[in-house]
């Protein structure tokens, strides 16, 4: 198998440079947006006691050695999300962050170890709002890219086109023909009503799948790949139990207030009507790392700092956005690895 030359080799970076420029000029006009609705961009450290808490992410670890050649272990942040409330909670009321942030086992067309996670919050206004925020960003990428449509993979999005807005329970009813929320309860997902449902359709499961594992399998093998198609869709309403940071929609025990974005086959961001109540979240952390030791044989810290600055916190709406798959999107690049400047070595 022939070598891939390595990314500063001429002939490859002369075939990527368009890319990597018309990724600064997206980047300047995405600040410029976020500029005149007054957010201000924050920088937050890469360094944190937790890198997140969600089950199937991995991060990277290290350690802090103090002068006294004290040592505190230390991960690179899968997301900035747990700082950027901490300066929710200081007093901040909109604020955009462009993270360089780190997943560890992720690597592919549309995955790598590093890449930026554009990030941004509203304090007081509903994630609704956030959905309106994703369809201007779509325009500006298109704008100063120069193009009237997003291409990936054959499937084609006009950017300029109003999203079209699709509840998780309408999506798997249309594209997998199963009634999602009845497999739902107080909360909680009812794992074997779901993997007869999967069965049924023909989705296979494995013994060991929890009733998220079985809501995966059907997401991405029968309603994933009809999302975003000629214009862009966000998906909204997922059930409680994949609820993660997001707050219960007001009076259901069923779903969240948690959308995504799709283009073109793509999923681009995540989205929550942020979750305050610190009881609930802690609840949340702790099953999630208790999934994640049975599963990976890992887990990681809960970040205490942060649950005392969510009890602070007053209501607000965040988003994280993949600027790399955007940008990808806007330019018909192919792999991510065309619009990032320096791609992380290769094994």
């Amino acid at each position: 198998m022939p070598k891939t030359p390595p990314f500063w080799s001429a002939g490859s970076y002369a075939a990527r440079r368009p890319y990597l420029l018309a990724r600064g000029r997206i980047a300047a006009a995405v600040r410029g947006w976020f500029a005149r609705h007054k957010f201000v961009e924050v920088e937050t450290a890469a360094l944190q006691v937790s890198p997140g808490n969600e089950t199937h992410l991995h991060a990277f670890a290290t350690d802090l050695i103090g002068p006294g050649g004290e040592r505190r272990p230390l991960y690179l942040h899968t997301s900035p999300e747990f700082a950027c409330k901490k300066l929710l909670a200081a007093g901040e009321t909109r604020i955009v962050n462009f993270a360089r942030v780190f997943r560890n086992r992720e690597r592919g067309d549309l995955h790598h170890p590093e890449f930026t996670m554009l990030e941004w919050y509203r304090t007081n206004e509903t994630y609704e709002v956030l959905m309106d925020d994703c369809a201007a960003l779509l325009v500006e990428a298109a704008r100063v890219a120069g193009t009237n449509e997003f291409r990936f993979r054959g499937k084609v999005v006009d950017p300029f086109a109003a999203p079209e807005r699709l509840t998780v329970p309408d999506a798997f009813a249309r594209y997998a023909e199963v009634d999602v929320l009845a497999t739902v309860s107080g909360g909680q997902g009812d794992r074997a009503m779901l993997a007869a449902e999967a069965a049924r359709i023909g989705v296979a499961t494995a013994g060991d799948d929890t009733w998220g594992d079985i809501f995966s399998r059907i997401l991405s093998d029968r309603v994933d790949p009809r999302l975003g198609i000629g214009r862009a869709t966000i998906l909204y309403e997922y059930p409680l139990p994949l609820a993660a940071l997001a707050r219960p929609k007001s009076g259901s025990d069923k779903v969240a207030e948690r959308f995504e974005l799709y283009a073109c086959g793509v999923e681009l961001a995540n989205a929550f009507g942020e979750l305050i109540d610190v009881a609930e979240q802690r609840a949340r952390f702790e099953a999630a790392m208790a999934e994640k030791q049975r599963i990976h044989g890992e887990c990681y810290p809960v970040d205490e700092d942060f649950l005392l600055a969510l009890g602070q916190m007053p209501p607000a709406s965040g988003i994280a956005l993949g600027f790399d798959r955007l940008v990808m999107l806007a330019t018909g690049a192919q792999r991510i690895e065309q619009v990032i400047w320096a791609p992380v070595v290769e094994p």
